[in-house]
């Protein structure tokens, strides 16, 4: 049995898993990460990504939507939809 998500807990992801699932590059998330439009935290001196706030950012622009359709997890709702 897989473990539950506390609700408590946000999710957290890595730039590299960010940049894959929204379409986006490494450098893209870097640098908004340097302005401060994404919440994260430093673990090992690492950027852990609020999954949350990713996901309200990449809604902000019609060019992150877009890429996040075309090229992120958005190009396989389709797929999603016709599984049965």
């Amino acid at each position: 049995m897989l473990p539950s998500a506390s609700p408590h807990l946000p999710l957290r992801v890595s730039v590299s898993e960010a940049a894959r699932l929204f379409g986006l590059s490494d450098k893209t998330i870097r640098d908004a990460l340097k302005a401060r439009e994404i919440k994260y935290i430093l673990i090992k001196g690492r950027y852990k990504i609020n999954f949350e706030s990713l996901l309200a950012w990449t809604q902000k622009t019609v060019r992150r939507q877009n890429k996040l359709t075309r090229f992120g997890m958005g190009r396989y709702v389709r797929e999603w939809q016709h599984t049965d």
